[in-house]
């Protein structure tokens, strides 16, 4: 496990280096060569490298959908390599998430070594461009996981190996302010001000924020205007947003273009363009994820691993993308680690096995009867 997951981190494969994607695509190809695996890959086109899929020929209705990246978020020449410390291995995608990608081949290998991986409806979807939001392998995952019976991702599993149920949504929104330039000396009057505009709208927007449910807003960047003696005829704000249900998200989408409205009518000739919305629906905790929880710590902690619940967390993955569709998910379930989306990233080396012999319980578990 160690050695696949060292060939896989010595190549960069940053979302938009597509050229090195692709190569640790072929070598997950290779991996994941099973007799009871058949493969397929979805071109991305030139933007993102080809996402991948593996099925058992029995994956027809109900599958059970492991999911994973090969995309990190690095850019070559800033942190490159594998590094063994002690019980430690650190590197790019070490923990975030090659190390869960091992941990789901071997299982399936395990499986399939033994006769049994034939009779399961698997599914496994590795996607190119998770780390930008998955922006083309989304509709492609909604597609194969649409009637799943459960989804497991294999993203970097967190301290005493707690599951995660609940993730925050994430949107992103993007608003231009047009007003009319003039003269800031001569013709002030004849101006409309696009940053007096788009400041209303700011102001409004941050009040939106409501931590008490979870809902925040932030205006992370803004622009606008050309000198100090020139009324601004444009102006352009970038916005964050996150939230815990999916009726806060449809409400504050609402709201934020509410707003917009708002404030290009308290300025005369300015207008404000909304672009984007909720582009993660939250992962959200349901009576049948914390089942799926449940029955999945149940074979954690057969294997020696904790079997805890994380706390909500702020940040999006694919099981954002799967849960709204109703299918019950869980997420967290790769090797133990920390620091990721760091340069000293690692994963503890000693639970590669623990956490392979808990996907193995799992899916034994769901084996049908006979």
């Amino acid at each position: 496990m160690h050695a696949l997951v060292r060939s896989w981190v010595e190549i960069n494969s940053y979302t938009s280096n597509v050229e090195g994607v692709n190569r640790v695509g072929a070598l997950l190809a290779e991996a994941f060569e099973l007799p009871s695996l058949v493969r397929t890959a979805i071109h991305a086109g030139p933007q993102y490298g080809d996402h991948l899929v593996w099925r058992t020929q029995g994956a027809g209705a109900s599958p059970i959908v492991l999911i994973g990246h090969h995309d990190t978020v690095f850019p070559p020449g800033h942190f490159e390599g594998w590094r063994e410390q002690g019980d430690r291995a650190v590197g790019p995608g070490a923990l975030d998430m090659k190390g869960g990608l091992s941990v789901i081949r071997t299982a399936l290998a395990a499986l399939d070594e033994v006769g049994a991986l034939a009779r399961l409806p698997v599914i496994v979807v590795c996607v190119s461009d998770e780390e930008v939001g998955s922006p083309s392998s989304a509709p492609h995952l909604r597609e194969l996981a649409q009637g799943a019976a459960c989804a497991l991702v294999f993203e970097s599993g967190r301290a005493g190996d707690a599951i995660i149920t609940r993730r925050k949504g994430v949107g992103a929104m993007t608003c231009v302010a047009h007003g009319v330039a003039a003269h800031a000396g001569n013709n002030h009057k004849d101006g409309a001000n696009a940053i007096w505009a788009l400041s209303r709208f700011v102001d409004a927007a941050q009040r939106l924020t409501d931590y008490a449910r979870g809902v925040t807003v932030n205006v992370g960047a803004f622009g606008g205007g050309t000198s100090k003696n020139t009324v601004p005829e444009r102006a352009e704000c970038s916005l964050d947003l996150r939230y815990e249900t999916v009726a806060d998200a449809e409400a504050l989408v609402a709201a934020l273009r509410t707003a917009a409205t708002a404030a290009s009518d308290s300025i005369p000739n300015t207008r404000i363009e909304v672009s984007g919305g909720a582009n993660r629906l939250p992962l959200e905790r349901t009576a049948a994820s914390a089942a799926l929880r449940d029955e999945y710590a149940a074979c954690a902690r057969a294997s020696g691993l904790g079997d805890g619940e994380a706390a909500l967390l702020g940040g999006g993955s694919d099981a954002n993308t799967v849960a709204p569709l109703g299918v019950p998910a869980i997420d967290g379930l790769g090797p133990r680690g920390a620091g990721f989306h760091t340069t000293h990233e690692y994963v503890e080396l000693g639970t590669f096995v623990p956490k392979a012999e808990a996907l193995v319980r799992f899916l034994v578990g769901r084996l049908p009867p006979g």
